[in-house]
């Protein structure tokens, strides 16, 4: 088979982290579990998705905090933190801090916007500030602030006993460069290639200017990288939904084609007002996976992958399609594991 140019450099998964409310440990020691199964088999990075008021995982960083005293190799990610949910100075305390703890190995991914469901839920969530909040990059820009270390007060000192600094402690050097941006734009791509974020893209796109998924999302990428400092070293990670199926039992065969086939009518078309575009799920042999991933035009164009697991599947299945993943897909594509 041949390979792309670029052959894949980092291996990446993203796991949404479902649990069950009667018993929200198991679910979440499952993540754990999963992504100390990603570390032995040699993948790149793990990354976490984020989800308010439903039953996946709604504290990404507490998660990777523990997940950072399980492992000793595997980059951390999150993909994504929503800002709206969030304070950039606070957040970049906790980002720091994981960062700290996991000796360098945080990538904290984000995006901007109002949180879903805004109108529902700002009561709570910003009871006072409601009409006045800014979810606009903006808010993002913060955040880079904060975690690069600019100043957050125009005080800094001893005052009796105590030392005050005036940005953001601990700092965490080298977690500036690692900050992505989760975008579906032309926009969100051009303003994260301006402010040298790295950039993460996913299995959905705003058809902008076509309604090729592939070629939407080479342009979203080739226009992040004509926007940033570092060119066409400009690091990006696509996120697309794989299911190898070469060690899967019969039963499992058959759930990730429903699976799949249950999901395949969104992809036909532009999807809502926003006409956002899903790229189909690709289940079946690696060596089928990987030739059409050589076709992908957005894929030709990367060295990174987060390699997304279906929202609905059972432990062991995340164990049979990441070592499927790790062991027969990847390979086909070029990577190589990382040493133990």
């Amino acid at each position: 088979m041949p390979l792309t140019s670029k052959p894949l450099r980092k291996l990446g998964f993203l796991t949404i982290g479902l649990f069950d409310a009667a018993d929200p440990r198991r679910g979440h020691e499952s993540t754990l579990e999963i992504i100390e199964l990603g570390e032995r088999l040699g993948f790149d990075s793990a990354w976490v998705r984020h989800r308010h008021l439903q039953y996946g995982i709604s504290s990404p960083v507490a998660v990777l905090a523990a997940v950072s005293q399980r492992t000793s190799r595997i980059e951390l990610g999150t993909a994504v933190i929503p800002m709206g949910w969030e304070n950039p100075l606070r957040l970049a305390e906790d980002l720091a801090t994981v960062d700290i703890l996991s000796g360098g190995r945080l990538n904290p991914g984000v995006s901007a916007g109002p949180p879903h469901h805004y109108d529902q839920v700002k009561g709570a969530l910003h009871p006072d500030t409601a009409d006045a909040e800014d979810f606009s990059h903006e808010r993002v820009r913060r955040l880079l602030d904060c975690v690069r270390g600019e100043p957050v007060t125009d005080f800094s000192g001893v005052e009796g006993f105590e030392v005050f600094s005036d940005r953001v402690q601990p700092h965490a050097p080298g977690l500036g460069r690692r900050m992505w941006y989760g975008g579906g734009s032309l926009r969100s791509a051009q303003w994260a290639g301006e402010h040298g974020m790295n950039l993460l893209t996913s299995s959905v796109v705003k058809a902008e200017e076509s309604e090729d998924f592939a070629g939407i999302q080479l342009s979203h990428i080739r226009t992040f990288r004509a926007h940033h400092p570092d060119g066409d070293r400009a690091r990006v990670s696509q996120g697309l939904v794989v299911i190898p199926t070469d060690t899967a039992s019969p039963e499992q065969r058959a759930k990730y084609e429903r699976y799949a086939q249950q999901r395949l009518p969104r992809t036909a078309a532009p999807q809502g007002p926003a006409r956002m575009m899903f790229a189909p799920d690709l289940v079946g042999p690696s060596e089928d996976i990987a030739e059409r991933l050589i076709s992908h035009a957005a894929f030709r164009e990367v060295e990174e992958v987060a390699f997304a697991l279906p929202f609905i599947f059972d432990h062991e299945d995340y164990v049979q399609i990441l070592t499927d993943i790790a062991t027969r897909l990847a390979p086909a594509l070029g990577w190589q594991p990382a040493a133990p």
